[in-house]
């Protein structure tokens, strides 16, 4: 009866009624206020990750895997990697059932509505290694993340604004007035299309290579993709160029235009002519070319002769006025009678010479024969005295026998103590069909053999200081 009558009490106290009420209504605001950071006394799963860029993600953002709720966001702070590079750093307080996350698991921020609300998204990956809690989920597996719609519609400026009703405007006169035109061709495409299958199919054959062609072109986009701004620059030059053409399109071009078939009517007329003086000047030039090479390793030397040669040309005058008697007395002479028949006389000459003299001429030019036999006669009488001069002269005993050597021989020596035959009746003197040497007066003797005809060796090719002198 006592219990019963202290509960009555309390009921009927308003001040401890009223108590309880206000003490349930803030624990359960509390309770509600916390809600989206977890719940009190509730076991979590804390991880750490690191995103590129948070992109308005805040605290008490949620964290979703398969659009499920499965944590919130506990913070979010800047970070610089290695590199000096940038990153946010997320603390993600997750509910058990997540736990245990593979370690290739993926992130990507998302936005939850058009009002700019994201959420981090998790996809599991199929590792088998796990994150514990605590670690941190690194940068590289942050996915770039979707465009958002309001980054969409920031696409659409004032300027791309102006271009896009310029452009309907444009596409609304170029189209005004040509329906019966687009219904031929919408008619026409039946057909073509039908005369399109044979080469479709022939295209998607793999022996055409058709699929490597856009695979190639795909590379190209890759390969061309770094060099993205300086094409864009090369298309506003490109624009501006045009613009210039534009502002001469109109007499210059339009001119220049109309003019160009019947100039190259003109040109396709002339060609056919012009051909065999390209073709004679592609061989002059050809053969032009050695001399010109010639003539660029020796233009030294003419320079110094062009260089030279002014004294003498300004001398020349005087020269000259000296030459012109002289070329007088020889026209003189070419118009005297019996110069022209001396001239046939002294060829014929010359013709019936020109065999000996083919013998002869080496024989002096070369080895100096003549010279050194009139030399040496000279030198015989060269000694003397007051009452006039001597001749000079040694007188010698040649070896007498059978093979003595004064004499042609009919058969070598043999035995020892004989005299072996040295005797060669046409020595080479340079004559045609000869080695360029002067064989005779330049053989040596050679002991103890015999030497019928030329000499073994040549000791000389020149008679200066040599034995024929």
């Amino acid at each position: 009866m006592r219990n019963r009558g202290g509960i009555q009490g309390v009921a009927s106290s308003p001040i401890l009624v009223g108590a309880v009420t206000v003490l349930v209504i803030i624990v359960a605001v509390f309770l509600a206020y916390n809600a989206n950071n977890g719940l009190p006394f509730v076991s979590t799963y804390n991880l750490k990750a690191r995103v590129p860029n948070a992109d308005a993600l805040l605290k008490g953002n949620e964290v979703r895997i398969g659009g499920v709720r499965v944590g919130v966001v506990k913070s979010v702070k800047p970070v610089q990697l290695s590199g000096g590079r940038l990153a946010s750093e997320l603390s993600l307080s997750l509910d058990k059932t997540a736990e245990p996350l593979p370690v290739d698991s993926t992130l990507m921020v998302r936005p939850k509505s058009a009002l700019g609300l994201k959420f981090l998204q998790i996809t599991p990956g199929k590792s088998s290694k796990d994150f514990k809690a605590g670690e941190t989920i690194p940068v590289s597996a942050a996915r770039p993340e979707p465009v958002d719609i309001d980054e969409f519609f920031d696409m659409f400026d004032k300027p791309t604004r102006q271009a896009i009703r310029r452009n309907l405007a444009g596409f609304g006169n170029a189209l005004a007035g040509r329906g019966p035109q687009f219904n031929e061709a919408l008619g026409e495409l039946r057909q073509f299309a039908v005369h399109s299958q044979p080469v479709l199919r022939t295209l998607v054959e793999p022996g055409t290579g058709f699929a490597s062609f856009w695979r190639s072109l795909e590379q190209l986009s890759a390969t061309v993709a770094p060099v993205a701004e300086t094409q864009a620059s090369m298309f506003a030059a490109l624009d501006r160029t045009f613009g210039a053409f534009a502002r001469v399109a109109r007499p210059y071009i339009q001119e220049t235009i109309e003019k160009s078939p019947p100039t190259l009517d003109e040109v396709n007329a002339d060609l056919p002519v012009l051909r065999p003086f390209f073709d004679d000047s592609k061989r002059f030039f050809t053969a032009l070319k050695p001399g010109a090479k010639a003539l660029g390793e020796t233009s030294p030397v003419i320079a110094r002769s062009l260089h030279a040669g002014v004294p003498v040309l300004n001398a020349s005058p005087v020269l000259y006025e000296q030459l012109k008697p002289t070329a007088q007395a020889l026209v003189d002479f070419q118009e005297a009678p019996g110069v022209l028949e001396g001239l046939d006389l002294l060829t014929s000459t010359n013709e019936v010479l020109k065999p000996a003299l083919s013998f002869i001429a080496p024989a002096e030019t070369t080895c100096s024969y003549m010279s050194l036999t009139f030399k040496n006669l000279a030198l015989s009488t060269g000694g003397g005295n007051d009452d006039g001069h001597w001749l000079s002269f040694i007188s010698f005993n040649p070896p007498e026998g059978p093979n003595a050597e004064t004499t042609p021989s009919s058969a070598p020596a043999t035995g020892p103590g004989k005299n072996f035959l040295h005797y060669n009746p046409y020595p080479n003197t340079a004559a045609p069909g000869q080695s360029r040497g002067c064989e005779a007066g330049n053989e040596r003797y050679e002991p103890g053999q015999t030497v019928i005809g030329e000499a073994p060796k040549t000791y000389g090719t020149t008679t200066s200081g040599g034995a024929g002198e």
